[in-house]
């Protein structure tokens, strides 16, 4: 057995008691019952995900995986393919936006390269993992993107990312993530798996005009009606539409929630991945939270069908997981509401009369 098989084994439901335990703290608290709204919600998810009904808090981390698209060769993306290496190096290097709010929030930041085509592990980037699965997956467009093998070992990679974080005492990780045309790839994912029309997902991704979105469309419309016959089971369905770094990301949704730490999804892409490991391990989007409604392509209807819930919409569409990091800032707000406020009996307030 892999461990892949024995990951899914640890996982297990969310623990409703301990859910109901944070419930019975919340309607202490000096405040009219669900006066916090859905933060309240978050405590309860919290608790149940940690199977730890005092919600205890403590470190935040995000993982950002890095990794270039084959499918960059038929021009769908408004930057270049070198853009990035240059990107593995600017989050790494602290200079980019989502190096700016894990600075800001205190969070642990580890950017993973699993497979820029660009390979720089010979004169390694300050503050960069490697990881590598290969040099970028193949385009699509000609065969399968990965192998099954390469599919196997990027979740894998993801798991041992949750994992490690977990045992070094992490319960927030917020997933992200780079990589030039992986927008075309989440595009294709979210499609099979939705059932919905490409015209309704496909978006914009780093740019692209009117033309330049159309070809896009048509791209993943080409891909899908290829790989037809890949689409009913999840593993052929990731290695002939997928991406290093989303295969990853889904390994860390796998790892998080066998570990009992909340993975807080970024946005589109980050769905993609997360969409992928439900379709993988069915219920594991439980222990999920889903941090933002994204402006690009068709992440609102995505998350309708997935029938989630983001906890902001702010129109961001930048990736890297800095929509996850501002959501797993609410939520952090969230627990220390939840453990801070007086409850009506210490402070001396008065509760409800009826």
């Amino acid at each position: 057995m892999g461990l892949l098989e024995e990951t899914q084994k640890e996982i297990r439901p969310l623990d409703a008691e301990e859910a109901w335990a944070a419930d019975e703290r919340l309607n202490s608290l000096t405040k009219p019952p669900g006066s916090l709204g859905y933060l309240e919600e978050i405590v309860r998810r919290y608790a149940a995900i940690r199977r730890d009904g005092s919600a205890r808090k403590g470190r935040g981390a995000i993982a950002v995986f890095v990794s270039d698209h084959g499918v960059a060769d038929a021009g769908v993306s408004a930057f270049p393919q070198a853009v990035t290496v240059e990107m593995l190096r600017n989050i790494a290097g602290g200079g980019a936006a989502i190096s700016v709010l894990a600075r800001r929030f205190g969070y642990e930041l580890r950017t993973i390269d699993v497979g820029v085509r660009s390979d720089t592990s010979a004169a390694p980037f300050a503050g960069v993992t490697y990881r590598r699965v290969g040099s970028r997956t193949g385009n699509f467009l000609n065969g399968p993107a990965m192998t099954t093998g390469q599919v196997r070992l990027a979740l894998e990679i993801g798991v041992e990312t949750a994992r490690d974080l977990a045992s070094a005492g992490v319960t927030l990780i917020g997933i992200g993530e780079m990589g030039i045309a992986n927008s075309t790839s989440a595009s294709a994912l979210l499609t099979a798996l939705c059932g919905l029309p490409p015209e309704s997902i496909v978006g914009r991704g780093t740019g692209l005009d009117d033309p330049g979105l159309r070809r896009k469309t048509e791209v993943v419309t080409r891909a899908l009606e290829l790989h037809h016959s890949a689409l009913g089971d999840p593993m052929t369905m990731l290695a002939a539409l997928g991406g290093f770094e989303i295969a990853a990301m889904a390994g860390v949704c796998i790892g998080g929630a066998a570990c009992s730490v909340p993975v807080v999804v970024d946005g589109f892409i980050s769905t993609a991945a997360a969409a992928t490991a439900e379709k993988l391990i069915p219920g594991l989007i439980d222990h999920l939270f889903f941090s933002h409604r994204s402006a690009e392509g068709g992440h609102a209807r995505v998350l309708e069908h997935l029938k989630v819930r983001p906890i902001l919409s702010l129109d961001m569409r930048l990736g890297e997981g800095t929509g996850a990091a501002l959501a797993m800032n609410v939520i952090e707000s969230a627990l220390d509401l939840f453990h801070n406020m007086a409850t009506f009996a210490k402070a001396g307030v008065s509760g409800k009369v009826r």
